[in-house]
């Protein structure tokens, strides 16, 4: 019996090795590891005493020998293979003990491109790959966790689906590492939707069930592996609270992404995904609260908040009496957050707010936006139509004063994070009324000034695609709004300005840009 042993991680593999020595495996292994074994006082050969060749090419080319891929695929239950390693005097092997080349690790020390490519495993894979396909006669391991019960199972008796769940647990690992190199080398040249797209997913955290309780299989996978920076939710440190719920991690990222999305500091309220309160500017977060909060007293209860910046005692102390899911900021002062950890059902995440954007170590690899359909996925780019690439064109015989411009801008911004039909209504900076997810756009337009009320008058509107008629706009100003921003494109645009000039109010068309979220 025979064990090849050849690893970058080399974690555990002296003590593995030394039991597969007492089994009466013979170890065959190539340069560190090699050496590390033999330190260990392990009885080790070299490959290239199997091989007859030496390792070449500074080390690029070590097993890609038959020698050793004929003793790793081989079926031992196939008279004909057995006789050919007879008379070929290849040993079979039994044991693959294989890790790879630290690829993420590299990428995210920011080397260069050569350095990056010399980190791309060739040898490995391929007989992970080989040791994998002759699972029913060879263990493949490559997780240093597994050496322990791989041995034990040799020791003694083996459970019946162990090969092949290392066989799953090889395959996987070497797709998710050519599926990072893909997306590396997808990002330098600048195709991020190639003929044949592969995701490099790693699970980062269980979920105690999906949407519902008998949606018992649910995970969260991040963008590639542990080795490469993590960001968004994936960095999300909980502080305190219970397991994060799969719609739990669903408004913790509508939360994360809306309050990022302002330089100011910002807080929002977010329940079923949608904002129902939003707040922007000024020093006081307690005061940036209660704004955000009074936009819907109602619908904030067992929802989030999140923001962008330090979350201190006097905002803790304000939340207080409000039951909450979730709170999301950069960082807690001790106190607000010994204040915050009474709450015995609210789980507590920190995120620092340079996970904000992703690492540049693999260029693009965040910059798609996944989401599944029956029979596969949909993949886009984000959101993200920078202040300075927007046309903000006053269509309107009045023009907008500075204030609701400043409106008017803040709440295009807004609305992106408001799923369709989407209305918002703005003043001061804050958002006072929210219509979402109508079939009917003037039923979304009658939605944000029911929850507006008294507060609709004055203020400015949103609207995240193009009214169809001018019924919209002039249910809007009927309740007091004096200004409205919209895509235009409508076929009865001319309808729709003559009623807002007929109303004296404010229209402005963004050229088209709309902010669709399904």
């Amino acid at each position: 019996m025979s064990a090849l042993i050849s690893v970058y991680d080399k974690t555990g593999i002296a003590e593995f090795a030394a039991r597969l020595v007492d089994l009466g495996h013979e170890i065959i292994s190539t340069g560190g590891t090699l050496r590390a074994l033999a330190e260990a006082g392990v009885p080790v050969r070299s490959v290239v005493d199997i091989t007859g060749f030496p390792e070449i090419l500074d080390g690029r080319v070590k097993t890609l020998h038959p020698a050793v891929h004929a003793g790793v695929l081989a079926r031992r239950d196939d008279p004909a293979h057995v006789e050919i390693l007879g008379e070929l005097g290849i040993a079979p092997i039994d044991v693959v003990a294989v890790n790879l080349y630290p690829f993420a690790a590299t990428l995210a020390k920011g080397l260069e491109h050569a350095e990056n490519v010399e980190q791309i495993d060739i040898g490995g894979p391929t007989m992970i790959r080989a040791a994998a396909k002759n699972a029913e006669h060879v263990m493949v391991v490559v997780d240093p966790q597994d050496y322990d019960r791989v041995a034990a199972a040799l020791e003694g008796e083996e459970p019946a689906d162990l090969r092949a769940e290392l066989a799953a647990t090889a395959f996987a690992h070497t797709a998710g590492y050519d599926a990072l190199i893909a997306a590396y080398y997808a990002g330098r040249g600048g195709d991020l939707l190639p003929e044949r797209l592969a995701l490099p997913l790693t699970r980062a955290r269980e979920i105690r069930y999906g949407e519902n309780p008998h949606q018992e299989t649910a995970a969260f996978y991040r963008f590639g592996p542990a080795e490469l920076p993590a960001f968004g939710l994936a960095g999300a440190e909980q502080l305190h609270g219970q397991q994060l719920s799969y719609n739990n991690y669903l408004d913790a990222d509508a939360g994360w992404n809306l309050v990022t999305d302002f330089d100011e500091p910002t807080v929002a309220a977010i329940k079923h995904g949608n904002p129902c309160g939003l707040a922007v500017g000024g020093d006081d977060l307690a005061a940036i609260y209660q704004r955000t909060f009074e936009c819907d007293p109602v619908s904030i209860f067992g929802g989030i908040v999140a923001l962008n910046r330090t979350l201190d005692l006097a905002m803790a102390t304000t939340m207080r009496g409000t039951l909450l899911d979730i709170v999301i900021a950069p960082d807690y002062e001790d106190e607000a957050l010994a204040l915050l950890k009474k709450r015995r059902r609210t789980r507590i995440l920190r995120i620092p707010l340079e996970l904000r954007e992703p690492a540049a170590a693999v260029p693009g690899l965040g910059d798609l936006k996944v989401r599944s359909v029956a029979g596969g996925v949909l993949v886009q780019e984000p959101d993200r139509l920078p202040d300075d690439d927007l046309t903000f064109e006053v269509v309107s015989k009045r023009k907008p004063s500075a204030e609701q411009e400043r409106d008017l801008r803040f709440a295009w911004r807004a609305i992106k994070h408001v799923k369709s039909n989407a209305i918002v209504l703005a003043s001061g900076m804050n958002l006072i009324g929210i219509g979402t997810g109508q079939m009917s756009r003037v039923d979304s337009v009658h939605m944000s000034i029911y929850r507006a009320g008294d507060r609709a008058a004055g203020s400015v509107l949103a609207s995240d695609a193009f009214f169809p008629f001018p019924d919209g706009p002039e249910m809007a100003m009927e309740a007091g709004i004096e200004a409205l921003i919209e895509p235009g494109g409508s076929v009865k645009d001319d309808e729709v300005i003559a009623a807002v000039d007929k109303a004296g109010a404010v229209l402005v068309f963004t050229g088209g840009e709309r902010h669709f979220r399904h």
